[in-house]
């Protein structure tokens, strides 16, 4: 699928292990606006080369054999930007929904979207059902995209559901809410991508990667690639994942 052709052998080159790869990689895109500013171009035109650069790394890591993608596309704090901007993201999603859907389900990707997707524009929400819709029965990667998504938004909501269902307090565990979050059966990421070399969390998946593992590169997100999709992996399997124990017990399990 990918652009790029032997991206595996170019990885197991690299020194990346085939058989250890992170299952669930979670991306916050960062640097369209900077990226752009630098190259002289308005902030839009980032958005539109981050979106290209989104596309060669989905099916990167589809090739690769990565089986769970997310990315942050839109926050709920995204609203407060300026009104050109925002509306010009929201034209920008509609529009690669709608043109990358044939291509999506060509290479078996099957779509998914995260966040309080009733309070997105109408013209972009369908063209997202649609692409859910569409990639439903699709078996390779499942991609993600966080849509007018907080991290805070969704431990609320998740509290709110439990509440409606009138679940008494002792039975409010941490299980409990997990069940109740946006994409309850995808498994929690292994491996947290930033790009521009921020070192914030900004609100993205706060309960699902309480235990993931961060790489922060700084390049921006329209400069990310295969290659440093492959420097994130190398990372990511450089590091000793103990979960709260000591590294032996990790090792015993």
């Amino acid at each position: 699928m990918s652009q790029t052709p032997g991206l595996r052998d170019r990885a197991s080159a690299a020194g990346v292990d085939l058989a250890r790869l992170p299952r669930h990689i979670a991306v916050i895109m960062d640097g369209n606006g900077r990226w752009a500013q630098g190259h002289g171009f308005q902030r839009l035109q980032g958005h539109y080369e981050g979106y290209r650069t989104l596309k060669e790394v989905l099916l990167g890591a589809s090739d690769l054999g990565i089986e769970y993608l997310t990315v942050y596309g839109f926050s709920v704090e995204n609203w407060r930007r300026p009104e050109d901007e925002v509306g010009g993201l929201w034209k920008l999603i509609e529009q690669a929904a709608r043109t990358e859907l044939r291509g999506l389900v060509e290479n078996n990707v099957r779509a998914r979207v995260a966040g309080r997707i009733d309070e997105v524009p109408e013209p972009t929400r369908g063209a997202l059902l649609e692409l859910i819709d569409s990639t439903r029965g699709n078996t390779g990667i499942v991609f993600t995209l966080a849509i007018n998504y907080g991290g805070r938004a969704e431990i609320v909501d998740a509290v709110r559901r439990l509440i409606h269902e009138g679940t008494p307090a002792e039975d409010v565990t941490e299980e409990a809410i997990a069940a109740r979050l946006y994409c309850p059966d995808i498994p929690e990421p292994d491996l947290m991508v930033r790009t521009a070399g921020e070192m914030r969390w900004s609100n993205f998946l706060l309960w699902q990667a309480a235990y993931c593992e961060l790489y922060v590169t700084e390049a921006t997100w329209p400069q990310f690639g295969e290659d440093e999709l492959i420097r994130a992996v190398l990372a990511y399997q450089r590091r000793d994942r103990k979960f709260g124990m000591t590294l032996e017990q990790t090792k015993a399990v």
